[in-house]
């Protein structure tokens, strides 16, 4: 099962992502070393800025679980 991963979402652009990817099923507000490990080899991960590249955060940030359930 292919998991949709959005990375540094904080504005707008969120609706926007979801209008091409659809809903995600993890939220990461940063790029950190947790957000790395939930990835799974087939998911695909959506950046708000930037690309799969780029530095990890030298933190980790809070992460949220997207269920099938509105807000």
């Amino acid at each position: 099962m292919t998991a949709v991963h959005f990375v540094g979402f904080r504005d707008d652009r969120y609706w926007n992502a979801v209008r091409v990817w659809g809903r995600p099923s993890f939220i990461h507000y940063v790029w950190d070393r947790r957000a790395q490990r939930d990835v799974a080899p087939g998911d695909v991960v959506v950046f708000a800025k930037g690309h799969a590249n780029q530095p990890i955060a030298r933190y980790n940030g809070p992460d949220l679980f997207e269920t099938d359930e509105p807000y």
